[in-house]
């Protein structure tokens, strides 16, 4: 089990254009599974079955894991062995019937225009470390990318000139999204004063990291999601806003104002229209919330 799992891991690295955090997540979900194997006295892959799956999903079940945390690693084993049946590893698939659970319908956190401007209105400093916090929340809230997508920014990734900005998503692929105003001065402003993060020679400037640390490196997500929880703190909103919740708010307001859904799956960089539908119900509901406050025969009971 242990050189099947290691071969899979090559397997990942080489051929499946995978995110980092995707292929940690898939390596985490097997070893958690070896774990189990070793549990029941299991070594040998071929004696892995149809039901020794199901006994492990009924051990996370038990532990009321998640429904899309199951569904994940549902993929991961499904994934794990199919690719061990390509190799000749295995004689058949036991995962390939395993059914994942439906996930929960949920409407994603955002932020009304009001609390935007709340956020983005806090007293940033005037020195290197405000001009970069600046320039992240405005970016954050202007293209609506991932706190991976903005940590992997490079600065030659911004076109001043045009608005735009290339991003690198999941799976290494890569997207051209445009920048507002707003957002393109406050890094105009930031990389007016970056030479106080970066170290004394950087091999190639337009491949160098965009938001440095105060050591010089690539600012980490930790520490970006430190930064979002300090400025939220002192915006005055009271509740829980991570650098997702900002991203969810760019699609909302867009789909508010009547963006076209494929332009917004653009982009986000959605794989699938159906991830960025959700955006859809979340406006529907919106409308019902404005005719139920507005509309004076709107009273469900009203004849």
């Amino acid at each position: 089990m242990e050189s099947a799992v290691e071969a899979f891991g090559a397997h990942l690295e080489i051929e499946r254009n995978l995110s980092y955090h995707t292929k940690r997540n898939y390596l985490a979900d097997l070893k958690q599974f070896q774990g189990f194997l070793v549990t029941r006295g299991i070594r040998n892959i071929d004696a892995i079955d149809q039901m020794t799956i199901r006994a492990f999903l009924a051990v996370l079940y038990r532990k009321k894991i998640k429904k899309v945390t199951m569904s994940r690693k549902v993929a991961s084993l499904r994934a794990f062995f199919k690719f061990l049946l390509r190799e000749g590893r295995i004689k058949y698939n036991p995962a390939e019937m395993i059914q994942a659970p439906k996930a929960d319908k949920y409407l994603p956190t955002f932020l009304s225009i009001d609390e935007v401007l709340a956020l983005l209105g806090v007293k940033f400093g005037s020195d290197a470390f405000g001009l970069r916090d600046r320039a992240i929340m405005e970016l954050f809230y202007s293209a609506g990318i991932r706190i991976g997508e903005l940590t992997g920014l490079n600065t030659g990734d911004i076109d001043f000139p045009r608005g735009l900005m290339k991003v690198r998503g999941k799976g290494k692929k890569e997207r051209i999204v445009p920048v507002g105003g707003p957002a393109l001065k406050a890094l105009e402003n930031y990389l007016g004063m970056r030479s106080e993060f970066a170290r004394d020679k950087e091999e190639s400037y337009l491949e160098s990291p965009l938001f440095l640390s105060r050591l010089g490196s690539r600012l980490t997500p930790r520490s970006v999601r430190r930064l979002v929880d300090k400025y939220v703190l002192q915006s005055g909103i009271n509740r829980k806003i991570t650098p997702h919740v900002l991203r969810h708010t760019f699609a909302t307001h867009l789909m508010d104002a009547g963006a076209d859904l494929r332009v917004i799956q653009e982009l986000l960089g959605h794989e699938s229209l159906s991830t960025t539908q959700k955006y859809t119900s979340m406006s529907v509901t919106r409308l019902m919330e404005v005719y139920d406050k507005s509309h004076p025969r709107a009273q469900r009971g009203n004849n």
